[in-house]
């Protein structure tokens, strides 16, 4: 039976596509996946801030949350109780259209999904690491993802096995004490009230991030969630918010909005 320290709650928002449309249809322009990190003494926690939201929403006890379904007045209380919540909050921010080689990622399933999780495990073993508490487990981190009907989720154990094995020349930066490939397991979202919550961080950096069709966005579902974004000495970019492609200044050339990132920290 596993000792492990902390549980971490994946799941995303958009999709994986390259089909851009000139009027802003088409595939979505951004991918984000999301973690929410949690000591596995706290999981209970969780538990009880879905259950004060249904409350809040009058929402039946046992209905899952699902954060497109709910309009924008719910998701304000819902994040605050969030942000209230003891847990951290990891996300990458893939922008598609500044991607180099965009066919290498289209002609294999699920390779660009594979790459952010990638760089979203590097930033939640270095968050679990740094913050272990002796005692409290073994130091690692049981993960699980939203289970998503085209995900193979025996090939993504498989991938980060490959990423251990060439961590060297691969300049794969995962603490593998932390991050256990036999510890990665799926559920659909509505059995864990930690993917619900998942669920929720992932929406609100997309609506934060990805211009709707009338070029307007919704920053202020990022900046309810600002409290629990990971920081690493103050620096929560590169850390908690890692955007990818790593050029940033280009980025906002493209996407003046995204300024408001930057703010999060502060």
């Amino acid at each position: 039976m596993s000792n492990h320290s902390y549980t971490v709650f994946i799941d995303e928002s958009g999709d994986e596509g390259f089909v851009f449309k000139p009027d802003g249809s088409g595939s979505r322009r951004w991918l984000i996946l999301s973690a929410a990190i949690v000591r596995r003494k706290n999981e209970h926690e969780l538990i009880k801030a879905l259950k004060d939201v249904r409350e809040t929403l009058r929402k039946p006890p046992n209905r899952h949350l699902h954060f497109t379904d709910l309009k924008h007045e719910q998701r304000i209380p819902y994040l605050r109780r969030l942000a209230a919540t003891p847990l951290r909050t990891v996300s990458v921010l893939v922008h598609k259209p500044s991607l180099r080689e965009p066919e290498k990622f289209q002609a294999t399933k699920c390779l660009l999904y594979h790459y952010a999780c990638r760089y979203l495990l590097e930033r939640v073993s270095w968050l679990c690491r740094d913050h272990r508490v002796p005692g409290e487990g073994d130091g690692q981190a049981a993960v699980i993802f939203s289970n998503r009907s085209t995900m193979a989720y025996d090939e993504l154990r498989d991938y980060l096995r490959l990423l251990k094995k060439h961590s060297s020349p691969l300049e794969v930066r995962i603490d593998w004490q932390v991050i256990n490939p036999d510890l990665v397991s799926t559920k659909n979202h509505d059995q864990l009230a930690g993917l619900q919550v998942a669920d929720a961080v992932a929406s609100s950096f997309f609506l934060a991030a990805h211009p709707n069709l009338y070029g307007e966005t919704e920053d202020r579902y990022a900046r309810l969630l600002a409290p629990t974004i990971y920081r690493h000495k103050g620096a929560h970019l590169g850390y908690g918010l890692k955007f990818w492609p790593e050029d940033v200044g280009s980025l906002k050339a493209q996407n003046p909005h995204l300024a408001g990132f930057a703010e999060l920290g502060e």
